[in-house]
């Protein structure tokens, strides 16, 4: 199957980057602006808290769980408004939130291993998250960058990879999905016709009761290589 690829395209988060830190750096910076511009939010809610309201958000609006972006702002804005502040807060505050969020570290393979891989494949990019290849300064090494807010589905929805091969213009089959989770990025891109790739940059133990990938690597110049570039 791997003979057929023509596009290769990677989920990001702890694939391309640590997404763990990224986020802790970017609640801690949306609660220290909050502290200074709207304080009766922070003095009264937790930072766990809010994560509540984000996801009870979720739970009463099920056609729009899979939208980060929007779970945020409208439970920002909730909070500005049952704390006597103009919803302009939660719009500002969020701003803040996005520009941490997108303030990562990119693996030290990603960058040269992916200038290889475009040589002869075209890349993709399909994420849950809210991450901005532009502003992460990637944007140039990718095809086609899709995440969810844009589909309207999160994976593991199969639209979500059925509209990623349309905007690359391959079938399902002649692309290659990488990503770091077993059940979201493997087994979702398998049920979709591609083939697999596990990024498993931790040395993770597969899950014995899933079927593996197609492919098996620790970062992206083990993919570039496989391909002999």
């Amino acid at each position: 199957m791997l003979d057929d690829v023509r596009a290769i395209a990677f989920d990001l988060d702890n694939t391309l980057w640590d997404v763990e830190p990224v986020l802790a750096r970017a609640e801690a910076a949306l609660h220290a602006w909050l502290a200074e511009h709207g304080p009766r939010i922070v003095q009264r809610l937790t930072p766990q808290a809010m994560r509540r309201a984000r996801e009870e958000l979720a739970q009463r609006e099920p056609h729009n769980a899979h939208d980060v972006t929007y779970l945020r702002l409208t439970a920002l804005s909730a909070h500005a408004r049952a704390h006597g502040y103009d919803e302009s807060l939660a719009h500002e505050a969020f701003a803040v939130f996005l520009a941490a969020r997108n303030e990562v570290e990119v693996f030290a393979d990603v960058v040269p291993a992916l200038a290889r891989l475009r040589r002869r494949f075209k890349l993709g990019s399909l994420s849950n998250g809210n991450a901005d290849l532009r502003r992460i300064g990637l944007e140039q090494l990718f095809a086609v960058s899709l995440n969810a807010r844009e589909v309207g589905a999160a994976k593991p929805e199969r639209r979500c990879f059925e509209q990623l091969a349309s905007e690359l213009d391959c079938r399902a089959h002649e692309i290659l999905y990488v990503g770091d989770e077993p059940l979201l990025d493997v087994v979702a891109a398998r049920a979709a016709g591609f083939g697999t790739v596990w990024m498993n940059r931790r040395a993770l133990p597969w899950p014995q009761e899933l079927a593996p990938a197609d492919l098996n690597v620790s970062d992206c110049a083990q993919l570039a290589t496989h391909f002999g570039l």
